[in-house]
C-alpha cells in the first residue's frame, strides 16, 4: 500500500479531486482540481509546485566516488564541475539503457544522484574493488519541482540563496524558512525551474513557506498530469513510458542502446572505460543505431479536417498517459517508437533533455539564459539530444 510523501499531509489538504497515483510506493496527486488546465497553465505562464520526492536518490562519497560514477555512467563526470548537474543515462554490458537520471556533484568526490527505478543493487554490484560509499536517502531527502516563468523572482524572494546568479543546471545551496536546501537549476518541463532539495523531516516548512511567498507569483501546486503534458511538450522521455530498462524488458526489442533513445549525445566513448562501452563503441562504427525514437507532431488543421470529412467533431485526449505502452513490437496494434521509414518534420534540439529544451521565463533582472556549454557533445553541456516533440 503506497504511503505518503514528506509533503501529504499539506498535499492532501489541497487535493479537492482526491486524484492520486502511486508512484514508488507513494502517493502522488494526479491532478489537484476536477481538470488539470490551472496547474498546466501555472507551468507554463506561472509559477507551480510539483512534489517529486518519490525519486530515487542516492549519496555516493569515497576516495574512489568520481572513479565508480565514471564506470558506470556514459558520460565523463570528470568534465562535470562541482555543484554542476547532468543529465546522464547507465547502461548493461549489452550497451542497453538500464536508467536514467540526474546527477549533482557536491565535492570532489561526493555526489547526488537520481534514479527512476530503484538502483542500489546495481551500483553496489559495479562498485566492486573500489573504495566508495553508495547511501540510500530517498526517505531522508525530500524534494519539490519550482518551474514556470515567475518560479526565480519567487525563489529570489523566499530563499536565502544566490539565485538570481544560478546557472542552467548549475546546483546553489542556502536555507527557505530557515531550513537548510540545496536549489538546483533543473526540471522536466522545457520552462525556466527549479528544483528544491530539502530535510525530510523539515519539508512542510519549506512547503509552507514557497506557498505564502508564492501568491503574488500566482502558485499554484501541480499534479502528474500538468507534469506529463509539459514534459511531453518539451520532448523529454519517460522510462516504462516511452522505453523500457534492460532490466524489464521481456524481448530484445524492447531493449535500446542510448541512441535509439535519442541519448546518443550521452554517450562518451572517448573516456575511460565504463559499463557497456565496448557494445555502444561497436554500434558507433556500424554507423549509429537501426532505430530510433521520435517524436511526431501533428497538424491539428489535418486532425480537424479528416474528422470533418465524415461529419464528427475531433476527439482526442484531453491529458496526457502513462498507459505503460513502451517498447510495443513495431507492427502491434497501437506500436509507437521503432520507425524504420517515417519521413517527418521532427525537429532535434541539441539542448533537450532532462531540465527542458531550454527556458523560457523572466528575463529582465535575473541572468537567467541557457548556458548549454557545448551541448553535451563534450561531456559538460546540460542537454540531453532528444528528440521534440
Amino acid at each position: 500500500m503506497p504511503v505518503g510523501t514528506a509533503f501529504h499531509e499539506r498535499t492532501l489538504a489541497l487535493c479537492e479531486s482526491l486524484n492520486y497515483r502511486e508512484w514508488s510506493g507513494y502517493y502522488t496527486v494526479g491532478v489537484y482540481e476536477m481538470t488539470h488546465e490551472h496547474e498546466y497553465n501555472a507551468i507554463r505562464n506561472s509559477a507551480a509546485l510539483i512534489d517529486i520526492s518519490p525519486l530515487f536518490k542516492y549519496r555516493v562519497t569515497g576516495v574512489d566516488a568520481t572513479k565508480f560514477v565514471n564506470r558506470v555512467i556514459t558520460r565523463d563526470i570528470n568534465k562535470v564541475a562541482v555543484d554542476q548537474v547532468i543529465y546522464c543515462c547507465w547502461c548493461d554490458p549489452d550497451g542497453k539503457v538500464v536508467d536514467d537520471g540526474t546527477i549533482t556533484r557536491l565535492g570532489e568526490n561526493e555526489y547526488r544522484w537520481t534514479a527512476a527505478d530503484p538502483s542500489l543493487r546495481w551500483f553496489s554490484q559495479n562498485s566492486l574493488g573500489l573504495d566508495v560509499q553508495i547511501e540510500d536517502i530517498s526517505e531522508t531527502v525530500a524534494a519539490l519541482a519550482l518551474q514556470g516563468p515567475t518560479s526565480g523572482k519567487l525563489l529570489h524572494a523566499a530563499a536565502e540563496a544566490n539565485i538570481a546568479g544560478l546557472k542552467y543546471f548549475r546546483v546553489t545551496h542556502g536555507k527557505i524558512a530557515g531550513v537548510p536546501v540545496d536549489i538546483s537549476r533543473t526540471g522536466y518541463t522545457g520552462d525556466l525551474g527549479y528544483e528544491i532539495w530539502v530535510p525530510w523531516k523539515d519539508a512542510v516548512k519549506v512547503f509552507d513557506a514557497l506557498m505564502e511567498k508564492g501568491r503574488a507569483f500566482d502558485i499554484h501546486p501541480a499534479g502528474m498530469v500538468a507534469l506529463d503534458i509539459a514534459r511531453i511538450e518539451a520532448g523529454l522521455i519517460l522510462i516504462e513510458v516511452d522505453y523500457v530498462s534492460s532490466k524489464k524488458s521481456l524481448i530484445e526489442e524492447q531493449r535500446y542502446t542510448p541512441g535509439e533513445i535519442g541519448l546518443g549525445k550521452l554517450v562518451d566513448l572517448k573516456k575511460e572505460s565504463f559499463v557497456g562501452r565496448e557494445a555502444l563503441a561497436t554500434e558507433a562504427k556500424k554507423g549509429g543505431p537501426a532505430r530510433r525514437l521520435v517524436g511526431l507532431e501533428v497538424n491539428w488543421n489535418e486532425v480537424e479536417a479528416l474528422y470533418e470529412k465524415i461529419g464528427m467533431a475531433p476527439q482526442v485526449p484531453s491529458t496526457a498517459s502513462r498507459s505503460g505502452r513502451a517498447g510495443v513490437p513495431r507492427g502491434a496494434a497501437g506500436g509507437e517508437g521503432d520507425v524504420d521509414n517515417v519521413v517527418s518534420d521532427v525537429e532535434e534540439n541539441d539542448c533537450a533533455g532532462y531540465g527542458g529544451t531550454g527556458e523560457r521565463g523572466d528575463w529582465d533582472e535575473f541572468e537567467f539564459g541557457v548556458d548549454c556549454g557545448g551541448c553535451a557533445e563534450d561531456g559538460v553541456g546540460e542537454g540531453g539530444g532528444v528528440t521534440v516533440f
